[in-house]
C-alpha cells in the first residue's frame, strides 16, 4: 500500500505527572488519518497514543531506541523484513532498535507506544 495522507505527530507532552490519562477522552475527538500524541514521560521514556485509520505508515527503523506497541482497540500489524506480527486488542510487541518495520492498520486502531523520549517517531 502507498501512503496517501499526512501523519499528525505531536511530540509535546499532553499530561503531566500526578494527572489522570483518559485514553477514551483523548482519542474520541481525533479526526486525522494517522495521529500520534505524546502523553507523558516515564523516566527516560515517553508514552504515546496512536489513533490510526486504515493504511500504512512507512518502512523505518530507530537506531538507538526500542519501540513497544500495545493495542487498546482494533488491530495493528507490524511488518518486519522476515515476518509479519498481527496484534489484536490487549496484545503488545517490542521492535528492537535497528529493526526495520512498517506498521499497518487494516481498519481503525488505538495503540499505546513506549519508547525513548529522544526517538524520532518517523524513524532515523
Amino acid at each position: 500500500m502507498s501512503k496517501d495522507f499526512e501523519y499528525t505527530i505531536h511530540a509535546d507532552i499532553k499530561v503531566g505527572p500526578l494527572k489522570l490519562v483518559d485514553i477514551a477522552q483523548l482519542s474520541s475527538g481525533v479526526k486525522e488519518h494517522w495521529f500520534n500524541q505524546s502523553l507523558c514521560e516515564v523516566n527516560d521514556c515517553v508514552v504515546r497514543m496512536g489513533v490510526f485509520q486504515k493504511g500504512d505508515f512507512h518502512w523505518h527503523k530507530h537506531d538507538k531506541e526500542d519501540e513497544f506497541f500495545f493495542v487498546l482497540d482494533g488491530q495493528f500489524v507490524i511488518e518486519l523484513e522476515d515476518q509479519t506480527v498481527t496484534l489484536n486488542r490487549h496484545q503488545g510487541f517490542t521492535v528492537p532498535r535497528g529493526v526495520r518495520h512498517c506498521p499497518h492498520v487494516p481498519d481503525h486502531a488505538v495503540v499505546l507506544m513506549v519508547e525513548g523520549k529522544t526517538v524520532a517517531p518517523t524513524g532515523d
